[in-house]
């Protein structure tokens, strides 16, 4: 039988269960060299997180997240917490040698995302690795798009069209702590934008390398109090950025967030157009990617490709027959196993981010604020 990887988490909200939900999935679906161990969770109120590691799966749980870096069964910290805590509790378990695998944006600034990833370097020589959870990767369809550029499909990237748009935060939503730069860093540009920059960087395989113009706007600017019926508080986040940028090869971008855009549930979309054609993806039909290539006129056109077939998609053969589509959770499913797949000393499937790879994008991110904030073009290499 091959050895478990004991994994724990920080974190019991949204994203607490998305990750507890992928880490108890994974021994079903993937076969593995190093199968992962529920093995404890922390969150801040122990009755609230003793109930929870007792509906997801876990072994026991702790209020105080510390506990980890001790216990010496622990080898994979899995850190879901909000983005001002990323920095503490990710420095602290590398220390302690502990593989972490973060959340998305690395961190609420730019500050705390550079000391992570110098803490990754360090614990990267002494064979700890670090990895974070941008998992619209793992879409099967993302994964092919990945491969069809890299195998020359599209040639020569020309232009890069990204956004990001939901509907949830219009004035009815309260007070949050995603609206509070205290603990987000920034709103729908780190929450949403963060996905497509990776994405984008991700595809097209090169960096950013300025970014040309930007607009960052707080619409909605106090939000009622949760639990306090008639009391508001400052909204001090974005709540839409759009900006413009370069690749180093040459390609221009465009990306775009928001949390307003009513009729948008969660349309994550990239296209993507090169010297011999494009692809494009949006999340809202998330097992299809379109491809289009230069043919002749009488044939010209966009291909509907249905990424569901084993023998043909990356993570297919791990799910269900064709065309019986995966959901959202599947992409942090299909991380996870490729977290064991490195841990357990083998190649994923696509590269994964690590903390270094989160801060390219994290430089991106105080590119574009930097950009709106002092409407001028900021050269990342100003961004350090």
């Amino acid at each position: 039988m091959s050895r478990p990887l004991n994994v724990a988490l920080i974190g019991q909200k949204f994203m607490g269960r998305a990750h507890s939900n992928a880490w108890g999935q994974v021994p079903r679906f993937f076969e593995l060299e190093r199968q992962p161990a529920m093995r404890a969770v922390a969150a801040r109120n122990n009755d609230e997180v003793s109930a929870f590691a007792q509906r997801w799966g876990w072994a026991r749980a702790t209020a105080d997240w510390r506990d980890f870096a001790e216990d010496k069964e622990i080898e994979l910290v899995d850190v879901a917490t909000p983005n001002d805590v990323h920095a503490e509790q990710s420095i602290a378990m590398l220390a302690a040698r502990k593989h972490v695998a973060c959340e998305k944006p690395l961190a609420g600034t730019l500050d705390d995302a550079r000391a992570m990833a110098a803490a990754a370097r360090a614990a990267k020589k002494k064979g700890v690795h670090s990895f974070v959870w941008f998992n619209y990767r793992r879409c099967p369809a993302v994964a092919l798009a990945h491969k069809l550029v890299r195998e020359g499909r599209l040639g020569r990237i020309y232009h890069v069209r990204a956004h990001y748009l939901q509907e949830w935060g219009g004035p009815s939503t309260p007070l949050l702590w995603r609206f509070q730069k205290k603990f987000a860093g920034s709103g729908a540009h780190g929450d949403l934008n963060a996905h497509i920059i990776d994405m984008a960087r991700f595809l097209v395989g090169e960096e950013l390398t300025e970014v040309h113009g930007a607009i960052e706007r707080t619409i909605i600017k106090e939000r009622d109090l949760p639990g306090k019926p008639g009391k508001k508080g400052v909204s001090d986040v974005d709540d839409c950025v759009l900006f413009l940028a370069s690749f180093a090869g040459g390609a221009t971008a465009s990306f775009e967030s928001t949390r307003l855009a009513y009729g948008h549930q969660n349309d994550n979309g990239i296209e993507l157009n090169g010297e011999k054609g494009s692809l494009r993806f949006g999340f809202e039909d998330m097992n299809v990617l379109s491809l289009c290539e230069k043919r002749e006129r009488r044939t010209d056109g966009w291909q509907r490709i249905m990424c569901t077939s084993g023998g043909n998609h990356p993570y297919a053969a791990n799910w269900w027959p064709d065309a019986h589509v995966l959901g959202y959770e599947h992409g942090f499913v299909n991380m996870a196993a490729d977290i064991c797949r490195v841990l357990g000393g083998a190649e994923p499937e696509v590269p994964l981010p690590d903390f270094e790879d989160a801060f390219q994008t994290q430089r991106v991110l105080e590119a574009a604020l930097l950009s709106a904030r002092e409407r001028r073009a900021v050269k990342l290499s100003e961004v350090k």
